[in-house]
């Protein structure tokens, strides 16, 4: 059985009740419980972590080496901001899919540029919670 990692940046733990209008109405604990019974359908392992912290993400990415097949990484507002979190990428040997809730090319030019992008495999943004299940039937191909 493939095992793959959801790893969900900062502010992602207000899903649910953070500007619903971009973002939803589910919370994070329903994005995660969907995408275990998904996975579980697909015959894929989930595992899932949040922080709002970015050196507990590049601690997450490190630790995935070896143990999990790939990674669906939201890295939040780090997406535009974090070398850090590229590089971390760029060292695994562990395929990472980028994915975004909603559409960073409509929104804020400063939203446009990705550094995560940039080291992942491909990118699945715009489709709201949907854009998990996207992630998740794309690393059946990991």
């Amino acid at each position: 059985m493939k095992s793959v990692l959801i790893l969900n940046g900062p502010n992602l733990n207000l899903l649910g009740t953070r500007q619903p209008e971009v973002y939803g109405a589910e919370t994070l604990a329903m994005v995660e419980e969907s995408c275990r019974q998904h996975g579980g359908k697909l015959g894929i392992d989930v595992a899932c972590h949040q922080s709002n912290h970015e050196g507990a993400l590049l601690d997450m990415i490190h630790a995935a080496k070896g143990t999990h097949d790939g990674i669906i990484l939201n890295a939040g507002a780090y997406t535009h901001t974090s070398i850090a979190l590229h590089d971390a990428i760029k060292g695994i040997s562990v395929p990472v899919i980028e994915i975004h809730p909603s559409n960073p090319h409509a929104r804020e030019p400063f939203r446009h540029k990705s550094y995560v992008g940039m080291a992942a495999k491909g990118t699945i943004a715009g489709f709201g919670p949907m854009s998990y299940m996207l992630a998740l039937e794309a690393a059946l191909e990991l």
